[in-house]
């Protein structure tokens, strides 16, 4: 007999309690999206929610903590009234392998700027089709550490601002704006426009990053692993370049190479402002 998908999306040959948890898990995240606004962003763990707890420009909607994290809230001097709940409660609005750390939050999105409204100074990362939410909280995290001053993504195939993502931010998405664009090579005209100048990182460059004479605003392109910069996308930067590595294997997860571009073109532009 054939086997019969569970409607939860359950793996075949998972047990019982695996499947009622994913059931769980589906209602509790279809009741968590509907909304008098429509979308919602659903965070967890402890340095995504308290940064948004932190954060005066998110509208909080709900906040569940056990009474572990609700202590520790108090302590750190943080001012937020939780509905308090047992661990499992938390665990059964997310996907079985989520770490929430007692702490879930579901509160509106945060407004997203227009690619006009992004200042034309310092550093921007621009990421072409980039879908693994994993990959690109920690993008975000690295965008943060180095003080970009936005992200831009496009509105089709890019993950939400929400969940995996959020909790691989980890409190970034507080920090750095993410802007979406309908058209990359457009958004990329825009920057151009506003005097970006705009490199994309690609195995096919035609020199090392760190060759290049990079100054501020600077825009940074990385595409899809696999597929990397589409050719339009290509075909609209100011340079396209590598990154040379020394070792066996010659490229990098993009969220490693996002990081390391963001130190090899700091690290230039500082050259570039010292020679003058």
């Amino acid at each position: 007999m054939a086997h019969r998908p569970s409607r939860s999306g359950a793996k075949p040959g998972a047990t019982r309690e695996q499947v009622e948890r994913r059931e769980r898990f589906v209602r509790a995240r279809r009741d968590a999206l509907r909304g008098a606004s429509g979308a919602v962003a659903a965070l967890y763990g402890w340095h995504t929610v308290t940064a948004a707890l932190r954060n005066p420009a998110r509208h909080v909607r709900k906040l569940l903590a056990t009474e572990n994290a609700a202590r520790r809230l108090a302590e750190e001097g943080i001012t937020a009234k939780p509905d308090i709940v047992r661990s499992a409660a938390i665990a059964d609005r997310l996907a079985p392998d989520a770490v929430h750390q007692g702490l879930y939050l579901e509160a509106d999105p945060l407004p997203a700027p227009a690619i006009e409204e992004v200042p034309a100074k310092g550093m921007v990362l621009v990421l072409d089709q980039i879908t693994d939410p994993h990959n690109v909280g920690a993008i975000l995290r690295s965008a943060a550490a180095f003080a970009a001053t936005a992200i831009v993504t496009t509105q089709r195939h890019s993950p939400e601002a929400t969940g995996a993502l959020a909790k691989a931010a980890s409190g970034a998405l507080e920090l750095v704006p993410l802007v979406n664009v309908q058209n990359l090579a457009r958004g990329l005209d825009a920057l151009k426009a506003r005097g970006f100048l705009v490199a994309g990182l690609d195995s096919s460059g035609d020199s090392d990053l760190s060759a290049l004479a990079l100054r501020t605003p600077l825009a940074l392109v990385l595409g899809a692993e696999g597929k990397g910069l589409r050719q339009l996308t290509k075909a609209t930067c100011d340079y396209v370049a590598r990154i040379d590595l020394p070792g066996g294997i010659k490229s990098l997860n993009v969220s490693n190479a996002a990081t390391l571009s963001l130190y090899i073109a700091r690290r230039a532009v500082q050259n570039e402002t010292a020679d003058r």
